[in-house]
């Protein structure tokens, strides 16, 4: 299983409160049958209109997005996580973050912290300064670091013990207890049955 701690990188402050997951990743992406290539199209509209964040040179590479409030609402679409981190982020520092874009971004391994509103404003102005400074999102000590900067967040506990102990990886899960599910399925008898008339 795979154990997230902490990430580090730099960072991309995008502006604005309850940006939804049609944002995110219009509708007509959805029609998909992986989600390969999607990070390509993340924020597809709000790029036609220029001057977005995710096409800004100085935040090329960055792996830590920086969001306003209420984060991720609207449609429950999974596709929204995923074009995210295949755009390259691998964490989200936000005031708060819609309940469904949460748990969808703790099932692939993409952690979400909250700050209160006027340390993210702060965040996002600092990075914009200064976009070379790398952040370090901790999860064990439940803080960013940017610079000389310490910011304290805050992860519900539950989700925050998945990070830290790889149980978040549902496949990393199953993988490590194949042992036990054999041994579980030679004991139940329709499927002792099945194998043996087979």
């Amino acid at each position: 299983m795979s154990k997230i701690e902490r990430i580090s990188g730099r960072g991309l402050p995008l502006g604005g409160h309850d940006i939804d997951t049609d944002r995110i990743i219009p509708a007509r992406y959805l029609k998909c049958v992986t989600f390969d290539g999607l990070g390509e199209v993340v924020f597809a509209d709000d790029r036609k209109e220029g001057d977005h964040p995710f096409d800004d040179a100085r935040y090329q590479g960055a792996t830590v997005l920086v969001v306003g409030r209420n984060f991720g609402c609207g449609s429950s679409r999974e596709h929204a996580p995923q074009a995210i981190a295949r755009w390259g982020i691998q964490a989200i520092v936000g005031e708060s973050f819609a309940e469904i874009f949460f748990g969808n971004c703790v099932a692939i391994g993409l952690p979400c912290v909250t700050a209160d509103g006027a340390t993210i404003v702060g965040l996002q102005a600092a990075i914009a300064t200064d976009p070379a400074t790398e952040l370090t999102v901790d999860l064990e000590a439940l803080s960013v670091q940017h610079g000389a900067t310490t910011i304290p967040v805050a992860m519900p506990e539950g989700p925050r013990r998945m990070f830290l102990t790889g149980q978040w990886d549902a496949c990393g899960q199953l993988l490590a207890g194949v042992d036990a599910i054999r041994t579980t399925a030679e004991q139940l008898p329709y499927l002792t049955w099945r194998t043996a008339s087979v």
